[in-house]
């Protein structure tokens, strides 16, 4: 680990002699993608700096000890050697952590898909209710968010909406909520108070740019029809709604929320090109998970992860057995309160294969249901 953070000090120098390069500084690409490394390191160097100081303490103190010379100041000395221990010993797992290495896909805005399974009007009345519990927690994040694509049901929930949220590591904070999210609830329709239960899926895409996956024209097929359903005055007059299909892998994407026909057309090409870009990586993370016994971060999303029981006022997530009587707390936008410790459990997984040198840690993707 020591060897592994003198070369990243002795790099983050080197980036701190960059940064102050004339020819660097001019070269705008260069310079931010220098600062973008400096920016990621600082962290840990920030670390590692502490822990050599903490190091020198203990060092010191150990000396007055061993000494004799003034027993006042060696008992002393031996009582701020436990809390310098202990700082060390925090320290060092902290450091380990920042070591994991980073998902590249962090930094990423998000393509968020919500869609009704089970449970007919139920499920869709529950689509409406997960859209605004993320837009609550984007609005807390200071994240922006635009929805791209909606389908509505007969009694006001939704069978299907598509957004996109942007804002710095809303793909770090929102990927673990991908899978199917389970409700248990009375409808409003049951007249002998019976529970029901529904489910939704929800995906967590990262938005791919087009320089990472570029969209051939002659591999899709788009087609034009009239709008239809909820929209603007007109929306559904003209034949502005698009359609792409990709030819290859026969996924579709369908917009129809805007009234000019080349606003949907962008929206349907930002939400397929995250579509694919998922396709690749899921069809990667199948190929690993054969070559392995036990795969940290396959993505799956088949399975149920979360189940919310409104007469109970609980929510669970089955992935850690975390339970929380705060329903209504997490459907107002705050579920850090879940994704937090998901986080954290995952991080403690990776450091175990690290640690264990069980193969590469596959670090900061979601978690398998």
């Amino acid at each position: 680990m020591f060897e592994k953070l003198e070369a990243v000090e002795n790099r983050f120098e080197e980036l701190n002699a960059l940064l102050c390069d004339p020819e660097v500084i001019a070269d705008q690409a260069k310079f931010q993608q220098y600062s973008k490394e400096h920016f990621e390191k600082a962290d840990v160097i920030e670390g590692y700096r502490q822990y050599k100081k903490i190091c020198n303490e203990i060092e010191g103190n150990q000396s007055i000890i061993d000494s004799g010379a003034d027993p006042e100041l060696a008992e002393l000395a031996e009582l701020e050697l436990g809390e310098l221990q202990a700082k060390q010993q925090e320290l060092s797992q902290t450091l380990k952590t920042l070591l994991l290495p980073k998902d590249p896909k962090d930094s990423k805005n998000v393509i968020l898909e919500i869609r009704a399974g089970t449970g007919g009007e139920e499920a869709a009345l529950f689509v409406s209710d997960l859209f605004q519990m993320y837009s609550k927690y984007a609005e807390r994040q200071r994240f922006r968010l635009e929805v791209l694509s909606a389908s509505y049901a007969t009694q006001g929930g939704l069978k299907e909406i598509v957004a996109c949220i942007e804002g710095k590591g809303a793909y770090s904070k929102l990927k673990y909520e991908s899978g199917t999210h389970r409700v248990q609830r009375v409808p409003e329709t049951e007249t002998q108070g019976r529970i029901h239960t529904s489910a939704v899926t929800v995906a967590i895409l990262p938005e791919a740019e087009e320089v990472e996956l570029e969209v051939d024209p002659s591999e899709i097929r788009i087609d034009v029809f009239r709008s239809s359903g909820p929209g603007g005055q007109s929306v559904n007059t003209t034949d502005s709604a698009i359609r792409i299909t990709h030819l290859e892998t026969g996924i579709t994407v369908s917009c129809q929320d805007e009234k000019s026909q080349h606003k949907n057309k962008a929206k349907a090409l930002k939400i397929l090109r995250a579509r694919l870009l998922d396709q690749k990586e899921q069809m990667l993370h199948q190929e690993r998970s054969s070559a392995r016994k036990t795969q940290i971060g396959s993505g799956d999303r088949s399975g149920r992860i979360r189940t919310y029981n409104f007469p109970q006022g609980r929510v669970t997530d089955h992935r850690i057995g975390l339970t929380l009587y705060k329903i209504q707390q997490i459907l107002e936008g705050d579920i850090s309160v879940v994704t937090e410790p998901l986080a954290l459990h995952y991080q403690s997984e990776s450091l175990k294969m690290a640690n264990s040198g069980d193969g590469e840690a596959e670090t900061n993707k979601p978690l398998a249901a």
